[in-house]
């Protein structure tokens, strides 16, 4: 009981963090190009519960606690009609979660480093091993949350980025299998561990480079 209340501590403070991050983000690029929906919507602030979907942090919580770390927030309203170009601008929108999730996990791995370099961790402690153990998950947790965004799949952020990429009407089309997406998303994400022979494919292209790169970044 203790070492889950223990575990439970640890995920929770960089599993918000990164969320709110990758939430913020949108917004925050979606304001700088002129929509001022998000900030009216409350969305540019840094306290969780303006961005947490229920049903995703649970998500998130649970795959955390197993090893992988994967959910998502609440979109962020944004009205591309307030943009100079809408198309282009809904690809930053959508690309500014991810890019703020990956400069997160680098400012944490230098930040553990710095910690290491000036010797916190040089004597045990316990919440020096708890500072230590969050730091590490917050470096691993933005990375999957970056690159399961990443994924084509609408609604997700890389979604956003292909649409901008197609002609309008193939554009359109794409976004609304967004109908569907929640399911694709939870099906990915579920599957592999209950069908026999199913390729994980999330393991492959997110858990696993998110692993790898987490280890080249933090220290040994």
């Amino acid at each position: 009981m203790l070492n889950g209340l223990i575990k439970l501590l640890i995920l929770t403070p960089p599993i918000l963090l990164a969320l709110v991050i990758h939430e913020v983000a949108h917004g925050w690029v979606a304001w700088v190009l002129g929509d001022p929906t998000p900030k009216a919507a409350g969305r540019l602030s840094p306290n969780p519960l303006r961005h947490l979907d229920p049903l995703g942090t649970v998500v998130f919580f649970i795959t955390a606690w197993m090893g992988s770390g994967i959910g998502w927030a609440k979109p962020v309203p944004v009205n591309p009609g307030f943009f100079r170009s809408p198309r282009r601008g809904m690809m930053w929108v959508s690309a500014a979660g991810p890019a703020a999730n990956f400069l997160a996990a680098v400012a944490l791995a230098l930040v553990f480093r710095a910690l290491i370099e000036l010797g916190l961790f040089r004597h045990y402690a316990t919440w020096k091993d708890m500072l230590a153990a969050m730091l590490e998950v917050g470096v691993y947790v933005n990375l999957v949350l970056g690159m399961f965004n990443l994924l084509p799949i609408p609604p997700l952020d890389g979604s956003g980025i292909v649409a901008g990429l197609l002609p309008e009407q193939a554009a359109a089309s794409y976004r609304a299998l967004g109908r569907y997406g929640l399911v694709v998303v939870l099906a990915l994400i579920v599957l592999p561990g209950w069908v026999p022979g199913l390729p994980d494919l999330v393991g492959l292209v997110v858990v696993g480079p998110a692993r790898a790169i987490s280890g080249w970044l933090l220290p040994v």
